[in-house]
């Protein structure tokens, strides 16, 4: 949903990959995760207990911001580990919308968006940041950027309600007129160029 890819954008904005990326954060994401934990607390489950389990995750979150390490042997079956995340980040067309977990992988194979890194001899190498790079890159356009963009989308003249509508919760890259490209829509193009190869 462009909403949320607007405030997570922030995240994937870094060309590169490491330690600090996991750092690279939103100014507006507490607006929106406190929501995550009311379900939670309703069960009755503790505070304290919610807020520990949220700290763990964040650590997990930040340390696998890395390519030092590679393949972590059975582990890879049931946690996100680096070798995931750095799909996460990568934003060639086969690993876009991909391995979304923080720290279970097995959501990502239970909803059909795993995808395992693969080597560059049989696939590109991991590309990090962004499809379209910025063109200017600030404080203020890392974190408003995609809000912008959204904007500027719904601002557009003769646009119907429905098409109003695909902007705000369609896939990011939906566009009315087929001008921008959805992940799915990158990925039926490069696997039909690689077809034609």
């Amino acid at each position: 949903m462009p909403s949320f890819w607007a405030t997570h954008f922030t995240h994937h904005s870094s060309p590169k990959f490491n330690l600090t990326v996991g750092f690279r954060s939103s100014v507006l994401e507490p607006l929106y995760r406190f929501v995550y934990f009311i379900p939670i607390a309703w069960l009755g489950f503790h505070p304290i207990d919610i807020a520990f389990v949220y700290s763990a995750t964040q650590i997990w979150g930040i340390l696998i911001h890395t390519e030092k390490v590679g393949n972590l042997g059975f582990l890879e079956y049931i946690f996100v580990t680096p070798s995931h995340h750095r799909v996460h980040h990568g934003s060639n067309a086969k690993y876009l919308d991909k391995n979304m977990g923080m720290f279970l992988i097995i959501w990502d194979k239970l909803f059909g968006t795993f995808q395992k890194e693969l080597p560059p001899e049989s696939y590109q190498p991991i590309k990090y940041g962004l499809t379209t790079p910025m063109e200017k890159e600030n404080a203020f356009t890392i974190v408003f950027y995609e809000w912008i963009n959204i904007f500027k989308d719904l601002k557009q003249k003769n646009l119907t309600f429905k098409q109003k509508l695909g902007y705000l919760f369609g896939p990011p890259g939906w566009s009315h007129n087929g001008s921008r490209q959805t992940s799915e829509q990158m990925r039926q193009q490069e696997e039909l160029e690689q077809s034609n190869q």
